[in-house]
Formats: structure tokens, C-alpha cells, sequence
């Protein structure tokens, strides 16, 4: 699977000059969408199906700084996938340079905040899910 890219901000930096910490979730949930979206699968796609997705939790492990015009390269690939969770696991580079590693953890609800078990539910988007696990 193609990865995402990212191009740093000026405005996505801090008075050091580098990407601020805070930053890295958003640019994981862009390539969250991204991935979603080349899965067959987009938030668009979920809003249409009734499906709501919180994120539950996220870790970020930082290794390296990046600056301003940086290209942050963000891999993404399913971690586990369980009845009821979805952990996804990212790896962000910058020049060969891993950057950043992180996870995030999400449910899956009906429109009422009921759990959603998607295997059941969504049998083709658990099968999509399963083709991208490590």
C-alpha cells in the first residue's frame, strides 16, 4: 500500500523550529483517512453506513525531530483487529529517518452509541481490514 505524505507546515512548527509533538496526531489521522480511503472504505463511506469511529487511545513515540518543508512519509497497517476494536499502527519517516512511530485504538458505534461488532455488521470492511494485518 502506498504510504501518505506530509509536507511540515511553517505554522505546524514551535519557536525551536521544529514539527511541535501535538501535530503528529493529525498528521496520523490524515493518513488514517488516506488509507481508509484506499481501502474502499472512507469516512464518507462510514457516515453513509451509520458508522461511528472515536479514537479510544493514542501513544506516539518520538525519535527524531522534522522541520518546517520536511516530508513526513507515514506508513500505516493494521496492528489487530478484534470483534469490537481496531488498532492501527503508524511509522513516519523524513529523509530515511524514522521520525515518529505511534498507535491508535478505535471502536466502531451504531448512529445510537451502540458497539458495532464489524465483523458481523460489516463483514466486507472487517475482510478489508484483515487483508492489511500484520
Amino acid at each position: 500500500m502506498e504510504s501518505y505524505k506530509h509536507k511540515v507546515n511553517y505554522y505546524e512548527t514551535d519557536k525551536m523550529g521544529i514539527t511541535h509533538h501535538s501535530n503528529y496526531i493529525r498528521f496520523m489521522e490524515e493518513a488514517r483517512v488516506y488509507f481508509l480511503e484506499q481501502i474502499g472504505w472512507g469516512y464518507d463511506k462510514f457516515e453513509e453506513k451509520g458508522i461511528i469511529s472515536p479514537v479510544v487511545s493514542v501513544t506516539c513515540n518520538y525519535k527524531h525531530t522534522s522541520t518546517f518543508t520536511d516530508e513526513i512519509e507515514i506508513s500505516v497497517c493494521v496492528q489487530k483487529i478484534t470483534a469490537t476494536k481496531l488498532i492501527l499502527e503508524y511509522e513516519m519517516k523524513s529523509k530515511d529517518q524514522v521520525v515518529c512511530t505511534a498507535e491508535s485504538s478505535h471502536c466502531f458505534l451504531s448512529p445510537e452509541g451502540r458497539p458495532l461488532i464489524l465483523e458481523k455488521a460489516f463483514p466486507d470492511f472487517y475482510a478489508s481490514l484483515l487483508k492489511f494485518s500484520k
